[in-house]
């Protein structure tokens, strides 16, 4: 039996906004702050994730929030002739780097929020309190993938952002793009795609309530890129049928290898990379929301 439409949706409704909202712009403004010390260089600070994407929903509490110095790079040159390679390999290297950045972020953070802030893995997190919600702050660096370089004035590349977790591993990503690829995404299905990302999103979570997986497998990052990859005529109707199709189109037509990230710059489904999503997790994920989807009772 097929989850009832009027449940699904209801998973289709986007979570609370007003106080993410709030809980951003009181970071942002710690982050901006006149007296920081990196207040002289060039950076932006800006939304990420599920609440940057207008796919959240209320069982998501996280704001993720993204500080990008613009003052240094780091860089990939694999598509370079070796003229450009040498050309840009003669640029001088900035005197403050990705290191001074996160070092000068955490202590200012620590000094407006002190015991509230722990620094992990990847992100530094301040914990809710009151009405803040709990806030996961990335500090990264801009990150060129380049296509030409002749000179500083004659160069291509996407942009995208870089950051080092605890154990000094290099993670690359472009937010922007995916944020950017996912809307559009949105208007060509009418409208369709981001309620769906929700509905799949509340599926998991009442997957992860029953036992039948585990929190982790199924981040809800890798749940927008797989509903972009879903060609957008079978995203329309209703939701039980967009859910079919989805599935169907998934399971039975898909060439999961080339299963893109929205930002279009990696594999979906990719084994021992930081950016990409070890398909047996997506595997067990579509085999038990199909199974609990036939099952519903």
């Amino acid at each position: 039996m097929a989850i009832p439409e009027s449940k699904l949706e209801t998973w289709s409704h986007q979570g609370s906004v007003t106080q993410s909202s709030t809980t951003y712009n009181t970071i942002k403004n710690v982050l901006e702050a006149a007296n920081t010390p990196y207040s002289d260089k060039s950076y932006s600070v800006f939304l990420q994730g599920s609440y940057g994407n207008d796919t959240n929903i209320y069982a998501e509490s996280d704001v993720d929030i993204v500080i990008k110095l613009d003052d240094c790079f780091q860089s990939d040159l694999e598509a370079l002739s070796q003229a450009e390679k040498d050309a840009f390999n003669a640029l001088d290297n900035a005197k403050y780097t990705h290191i001074d950045f996160k070092r000068d972020v955490l202590n200012v953070l620590k000094d407006k929020y002190g015991g509230d802030i722990e620094a992990g893995d990847k992100a530094i997190a301040i914990a809710a309190s009151g009405a803040r919600r709990r806030v996961d702050v990335i500090t990264a660096i801009q990150f060129r993938r380049y296509y030409k370089f002749k000179s500083i004035y004659d160069q291509s590349y996407d942009e995208g952002i870089c950051f080092y977790n605890s154990s000094g591993i290099q993670i690359v990503n472009y937010p922007k793009q995916h944020s950017a690829n996912l809307t559009s995404k949105h208007q060509s299905t009418n409208n369709w795609l981001k309620p769906m990302v929700r509905v799949i999103k509340n599926l998991r979570e009442r997957l992860i309530d029953k036992g039948h997986i585990t929190a982790g497998v199924v981040p809800s990052y890798y749940l927008e890129c797989l509903l972009y990859n879903v060609p957008k005529e079978m995203l329309k109707t209703s939701f039980q049928d967009c859910f079919i199709n989805t599935m169907n189109w998934i399971q039975k037509e898909a060439d999961k290898s080339k299963l893109v990230c929205a930002n279009e710059q990696y594999h979906l489904l990719w084994e021992n990379s930081p950016t990409s999503w070890p398909k047996a997790n997506c595997e067990r994920f579509l085999n038990t929301a199909i199974r609990f989807w036939n099952n519903w009772q």
